[in-house]
């Protein structure tokens, strides 16, 4: 039986590990974790989210993903907009959607380097 979510992955060109760690490590906050032996010779980087995992896996064939994405939930709306603020300020396009998507939820859309969408909300 399936008891919960362990990680999410999302694509990225060969060689992207120094831009992941600046996006989602440095950027985003999260803590880098370290891969297994066999699969860090493959490349790509994880990164613990909570008590799960957002993988940036390296691929030769990559193209951006342009609908599905990560949702990174954020502690409050007011740090959702410090993130947007912090974000917007490193020249990182901050769009947002239609609030009245999902009523009660603050969200917004940042492009990583790649171009793959990660929505963050609170």
């Amino acid at each position: 039986m399936i008891v919960g979510l362990d990680h999410v992955q999302v694509a990225a060109p060969v060689g992207c590990e120094d831009a992941a760690r600046e996006f989602y490590g440095r950027r985003l906050g999260l803590e880098e974790v370290e891969k297994p032996p066999l699969l860090a010779a493959r490349g790509g980087v994880w990164f613990r989210v909570g008590l799960h995992e957002l993988h940036v896996g390296a691929t030769e064939n990559f193209v951006p993903a342009a609908k599905a994405h990560p949702a990174l939930r954020v502690s409050s709306p007011a740090e959702l907009e410090h993130l947007a603020a912090l974000l917007g300020g490193q020249g990182i396009e901050v769009s947002r959607p239609d609030p009245d998507e999902v009523p009660g939820t603050a969200r917004l859309y940042v492009l990583d380097p790649w171009g793959n969408r990660v929505e963050l909300l609170a």
